[in-house]
């Protein structure tokens, strides 16, 4: 890391601690967190500053940690695979400290990925599926190089839905037949929504600080609001998608999944950065803010923000949770605007129309540069390995999404070019940059999506209304911040700008943060329904 690297991750205002709850049912020993585990990048930089704490010392209470709620107790089955050589690295970077070098502020600090992001270590990188089991990556995604070099600890891969949750139509989120089920830690009976749905549940439960997920759409902001964390999509291009198992280039990118605002903003400085592998990065050059920088109490003075009404209304009990938090964001010193996003059903079957052409030219691509020893090369081999091992791949829901993208006709197809012109029209220059410059907004605001639904193998995954697709179809910015409760289960309230935005998206989300503090840990109870 040079010196522009170490300058450009900056050092953040403080991140907020929680405190752990615990489960009734089971001694607090077994599920609560202490203040350290549950802590942020700051307070256990400090920590290790103060000889409290060691790198190693941390990797060891995650690990066990992880023992006793993700592998026992509640079971939530978030990761699913350790690294081998975290205490290893650990005791390296402990080392580094001690003679005064320092990488910047995620030194040590331990990190879990998804297991969709290449790790050229001895962990797998399967997208959850068991073609991919025991396949070792012959290097390292461009993203975990960058967290490697700013001092991270990747402890271990989380679960997610398998295929980065297109495989089936009918799918369930969480499940992947490597990984099995993950639980909401909320509600353990509840699903965490897709695709980065371990990285979700770790956070939540605090068995790890820091968390990637992956985006295509959705998939990083609805396991966030579902798990009550902090999520951030960030803008095509400014994280590299080397060495990410991919469903679509048009729509992919990693990002941040994190307790706290201050954390997703430190994470993504060191997740940036231009790949000679990934030529939309190059795009990034010069529009890298000073996320640290960006975290402000007065983030929302003065901002013009649009609250995208056409993204309510898909459960009262959200709305309601919403409507209340929109008056913090006022007395912040927001001015909001009521205002619809427009043309957002003119994108609805062309988007995936796109994401079926891209994966399968995708994927085929990944397998060649990152795992070219796999027993699977394409598309048309996964789907031939589901089929012969139909039993432990596919006994909840099929791969129809598989199946269409392998007879679709490619990147040349007419139906392609003009399915992609149609998405970038309406969700950029007549979507939400036209409803951003008509109404001189500075972000627009809107509850992320629904409840957390029940784990539902017959009828399969229902998510309700959700705020993803105008940011995800756009390649543009997106912050889901913990707003509350209802019914037991968290909600989130999202900021969505424009390209490369995200320093200003960061600045107002932790402004709300700071003031509300909606953030609680999980209890893990069973269940949260209600009698009549």
């Amino acid at each position: 890391m040079d010196r522009r690297d170490f300058v450009r991750l900056g050092v953040a205002a403080g991140a907020v601690v929680g405190v752990a709850g615990s489960v009734a049912a089971a001694p607090k020993a077994a599920t609560g967190a202490d203040d350290l585990l549950e802590a942020g990048v700051r307070e256990q930089g400090a920590a290790m500053a103060a000889g409290k704490t060691s790198s190693q010392q941390l990797v060891k209470r995650y690990l066990a940690r992880i023992a006793a709620v993700d592998k026992a107790g509640p079971r939530l089955n978030s990761v699913i695979e350790l690294n081998p050589d975290a205490l290893k690295i650990a005791a390296e970077l402990d080392r580094e400290r001690a003679a005064g070098k320092l990488r910047g502020p995620l030194h040590g600090i331990p990190v879990l990925l998804k297991d969709n992001i290449a790790t050229g270590d001895k962990m797998s990188t399967s997208g959850g599926s068991l073609a991919l089991d025991g396949v070792r990556a012959t290097r390292d995604a461009f993203v975990t190089e960058r967290l490697r070099a700013a001092g991270a600890v990747i402890i271990g891969k989380t679960n997610l839905s398998e295929w980065a949750n297109m495989r089936s139509t009918n799918s369930v989120s969480g499940w992947s037949a490597r990984g099995g089920q993950t639980k909401n830690p909320h509600a353990l009976d509840r699903n965490t929504s897709g695709s980065s749905s371990g990285s979700g549940a770790a956070i939540a439960a605090s068995l790890a600080t820091l968390a990637v997920g992956t985006e295509t759409d959705g998939s990083i902001v609805s396991p966030s609001s579902s798990c009550g964390i902090v999520g951030l999509k960030p803008t095509l291009g400014l994280v590299s998608r080397s060495g990410i198992i991919p469903i679509a280039h048009s729509q992919d990118t990693a990002g941040p999944m994190t307790r706290s605002v201050a954390d997703a903003a430190l994470m993504l400085a060191a997740m940036t950065g231009v790949d000679g592998d990934d030529a939309v990065t190059k795009e990034s050059q010069g529009k890298v803010a000073d996320y640290a920088a960006a975290l402000r109490l007065d983030g929302l003075r003065g901002k013009r923000i649009g609250v995208a009404r056409n993204f309510f209304g898909g459960s009262t009990a959200v709305d309601e949770v919403v409507e209340k938090e929109l008056a913090i964001l006022k007395a912040q010193g927001a001015i909001l605007v009521d205002v619809k996003v427009p043309n957002t059903n003119k994108y609805n079957q062309t988007e995936v129309e796109v994401l079926l052409c891209e994966f399968k030219p995708d994927l085929a691509a990944y397998l060649a540069a990152y795992a070219p020893h796999a027993p699977v090369k394409n598309m048309a081999d996964v789907i031939a390995f589901n089929e012969k091992n139909a039993a432990r791949e596919m006994p909840h829901f099929g791969q129809e999404h598989l199946i269409a993208s392998q007879q679709k006709d490619g990147l040349d197809s007419k139906a392609y070019r003009e399915a992609l012109a149609n998405n970038r029209r309406y969700s950029r220059e007549e979507g939400i940059d036209k409803i951003m410059r008509e109404e001189k907004l500075d972000a627009l605001v809107a509850p992320t999506g629904g409840l957390a639904w029940l784990t539902d193998y017959i009828n399969g995954d229902h998510y309700g209304m959700s705020f993803s697709s105008p940011a995800a179809v756009a390649g543009y910015p997106h912050i889901t911040v913990p707003a509350g409760f209802a019914h037991g289960l968290p909600v989130g309230i999202s900021f969505v700008g424009g390209a490369y935005s995200e320093a200003t998206l960061i600045g107002m989300a932790y402004a709300y943060e700071q003031a509300s503090k909606r953030r609680r840990a999980p209890r893990y109870p069973a269940s949260v329904n209600r009698k009549a």
